[in-house]
């Protein structure tokens, strides 16, 4: 049964136009996103969130195991699960946007969103995909390495960089990570941002994304690949410019939306 409210959620779809974007418009997000992150500076709240979660990773793998042939599909995947993110970000800015007064603790509207529901859909759907890349990673791992278990970081970079069977794994498994990233990429690139700003169900924003990909298909490839740099840059030395790289992409996210949709 359609329902009233569900009606005007449907016309509220129906009613959004996708622009067509140029490569400036992806400077002029980044410079708004930084904007956004120095009036409201989050650094601090990310280095609390990312390197506990990174300290517990390196220290499992420094151990050895099984855990370490996963050790670059978990680092790189977890880009996969990187626009969620971008959620209470993208309430800063959409406060800010609004000259609502604004601070961090804002961020944490999200949870009182009425798009909570769709919004944990599409988290579930990335959580999902997730997950699969990591199976993937796994049988590719098998099947071009067998049954090898490296004990320590040294055994397997030696293993993967040495052999030709490691070739063939670096090969493989980042052409499959490709696929798996531009899927992602595709179904989130304003998805996120558009649940927050306008109520739709999660499949007509994912729907929207993909239409603004395949509108703007440079673009958004342009965005995808400076989002991986800037995140790869910002991970050396130690991992300390991800506290902000991130939450200067996650306001990034927000003023591409608004360049992308009326």
């Amino acid at each position: 049964m359609v329902t009233a409210e569900t009606a005007d959620t449907h016309r509220e779809a129906d009613t959004v136009t996708i622009r067509r974007i140029g490569v400036g418009d992806l400077g002029a997000a980044l410079l708004q996103g930084w904007r956004d992150f120095s009036a409201i500076p989050t650094q601090l709240v990310f280095l609390a969130i990312l390197y506990p979660l990174i300290g517990l990773v390196a220290a499992r793998a420094a151990s050895g195991g099984h855990l370490l042939p996963l050790l670059w599909p978990l680092a790189t995947g977890f880009a996969l699960v990187g626009p969620v993110t971008a959620l209470g970000l993208c309430q800063i800015s959409w406060r800010r946007e609004r000259m609502l007064p604004t601070s961090w603790l804002n961020a944490f509207d999200v949870l009182r969103s009425p798009a909570l529901v769709p919004i944990l859909c599409v988290t579930a759907f990335l959580g999902a995909i997730f997950v699969a890349w990591l199976i993937a990673a796994r049988i590719i791992w098998n099947a071009t390495m067998g049954g090898f278990v490296p004990e320590d970081m040294g055994e397997l970079l030696n293993a993967v960089l040495h052999t030709h069977a490691g070739w063939r794994l670096i090969l493989i498994g980042n052409g499959v990570g490709l696929l798996f990233a531009l899927l992602v990429l595709a179904t989130s690139v304003i998805t996120f941002p558009i649940l927050l700003d306008r109520p739709m169900p999660p499949e007509r924003a994912v729907a929207l994304s993909l239409r603004a990909t395949v509108n703007n298909p440079v673009p958004v490839l342009l965005w995808g690949l400076l989002v991986a740099v800037m995140l790869a840059v910002a991970s050396i030395p130690f991992f300390l410019g991800l506290s902000v790289a991130v939450p200067v992409l996650g306001h990034a996210t927000w003023h591409l939306y608004r360049r992308l949709i009326t």
